[in-house]
């Protein structure tokens, strides 16, 4: 069976987005099932009608509702969304059993294509959470700094993000941590610009990381640059994108990786810290609302659910 990864997971920024959160009706699972397997070719069709849009899409479920589409097996890394807290913070599993991402260039086609596949799960999911996104300025997240810097390019992309021969009945695969941060910037505005670049541990306009020495051990930069056993750099494919409204404004946090655990390790060291008990300043202006767990499979794994 040829596996092939679902098309929202690999390409670079786009400039709208649209994640929507789930739940399954659960006496219509069934129509869920159909809904799923014919996704690929729902998504494939609006793309070839709008072919200079880059649409793409993923389509993911969380752990509670796969043994109901396949009680067979299950992603070796499926699990539910981690908990960490700290005296401050408390972060753990939020309501969503299924979840898309679109992506596209245009607003119009990113809803033309959530449409279509909503309509074709015929009543058998119940809307969660539905957050638009956009590009802003030049791919920065609203407290003025770049977002997603640090992301892998070219074939490193596919490596970071997808699941490989380790777990070859969901090859192709990825799994999607998904967060949306709600951030207080009046509270983020009134600190001088060395303040918030010490946050970051990078200056905010010329987007440059301050060498390690010079970083504080609660920057941003320093509490998500982990290392393996062997000294390797531990990565995930960020897709980030601000939302906003005139009285709500943040962050959707999405994260691709062929591995959940990286990003656990990320969010322990934010959240926890490290031996020392340093923790990520940065959340000291935001807030995170939710916190999802996905597992995005092969297109093959989608089509199998039609037989």
């Amino acid at each position: 069976m040829t596996h092939a990864f679902q098309t929202g997971i690999i390409p670079e920024a786009s400039s709208d987005a649209l994640f929507v959160t789930f739940n399954l009706v659960r006496d219509r699972v069934a129509q869920a099932k159909q809904a799923l397997a014919a996704s690929t070719d729902i998504i494939q069709a609006i793309e070839q009608q709008f072919p200079d849009a880059s649409l793409c899409a993923s389509i993911g479920l969380n752990h509670a509702v796969w043994p109901l589409f396949d009680d067979a097996k299950q992603p070796s890394g499926l699990a539910p969304f981690p908990h960490f807290k700290n005296q401050s913070i408390d972060v753990n599993e939020t309501a969503g059993e299924l979840v898309f991402h679109i992506r596209s260039m245009r607003r119009d086609v990113t809803f033309q294509l959530a449409n279509a596949l909503y309509q074709a799960f015929d009543q058998s999911l119940e809307i969660v959470e539905e957050v638009s996104c956009f590009k802003y300025l030049d791919n920065r997240d609203l407290t003025g700094f770049v977002d997603g810097t640090e992301n892998p390019e070219g074939e490193q992309r596919q490596q970071v993000a997808l699941v490989g021969k380790e777990d070859p009945d969901f090859e192709h695969g990825s799994y999607l941590n998904l967060m949306r941060f709600v951030h207080d910037l009046e509270k983020w505005e009134h600190q001088d610009l060395k303040s918030q670049e010490d946050v970051y541990g990078r200056t905010k306009y010329a987007n440059e990381e301050y060498p390690s020495a010079q970083k504080s051990p609660h920057a941003h930069t320093k509490r998500t640059s982990l290392k393996d056993a062997n000294g390797q750099s531990l990565e995930i494919l960020r897709h980030s994108m601000p939302f906003a409204s005139l009285t709500e404004k943040g962050l959707m946090f999405a994260s691709y990786s062929k591995t959940p655990s990286v990003f656990n390790l990320m969010l322990e060291s934010m959240i926890k810290g490290d031996e020392e008990g340093h923790t990520d300043h940065l959340m000291k202006f935001t807030t995170a609302h939710t916190g999802n767990a996905f597992f995005i499979p092969p297109t093959s794994w989608l089509a199998s659910l039609a037989d």
